[in-house]
């Protein structure tokens, strides 16, 4: 996928063992879409509370799927 200028994603991956990395893809990294995806990025790598809000929301049962 070949992003614009003004896009950017994240990507997340979710390990075997329920460990979550995210990566962020972006046309321009110093640009506020690529600024927004690396704060985001940030709040999730770091923010326990907003990790467990995130996984409360989804209801993950442990293998990475909804119940």
């Amino acid at each position: 996928m070949e992003l614009k200028n003004n896009q950017a994603a994240l990507i997340l991956e979710v390990g075997e063992d329920g460990g979550v990395s995210v990566n962020v893809a972006s046309g321009d990294v110093d640009g506020p879409a690529g600024a927004i995806c690396q704060a985001i990025a940030v709040k999730l790598m770091q923010d326990s509370a907003f990790q467990a809000e995130i996984m409360d929301m989804i209801e993950v049962d442990g293998g990475g799927s909804k119940d």
